[in-house]
């Protein structure tokens, strides 16, 4: 899954900076929620469903940017991204039903959270070799 994720987003930094900053903030957020309720021994029922749920909206909504006729970024990692989410959309109801850890989300995440950032893009082109 890792590979993935850096494959996906190892060319991140050609998008604008006020775009990407806007993106990070968001994967920021979402992935300090699922963070918060994944260090909770016992999280409230309501409280994990919504991080989880936030997260699946973010990657739905980057799904949707990315089929855009709009969307600049390269074919190929828009398919990879577009794989990346329906991952995460898997990955999201395993976790709903208890067959997967809410740290697959998280190292997902971070790792976008990398490649926006810049920081991404040397480990991106390793893990895709």
């Amino acid at each position: 899954m890792q590979q993935l994720a850096y494959k996906a987003y190892g060319e991140v930094t050609s998008r604008t900076a006020n775009t990407g900053q806007i993106e990070y903030t968001l994967f920021e957020e979402i992935t300090q929620a699922l963070k918060a309720v994944d260090a909770e021994e016992h999280p409230q029922p309501t409280i994990w469903a919504d991080a989880i749920d936030r997260n699946m909206k973010l990657w739905q909504i980057l799904s949707t940017d990315l089929v855009s006729d709009e969307n600049q970024l390269d074919p190929m990692l828009k398919r990879n991204l577009i794989a990346l989410a329906e991952s995460v959309r898997r990955i999201s109801y395993h976790v709903l039903s208890r067959k997967a850890e809410l740290s697959e989300l998280i190292e997902i995440n971070e790792i976008i959270m990398q490649g926006l950032s810049g920081q991404g893009s040397a480990t991106a082109s390793v893990a895709a070799e």
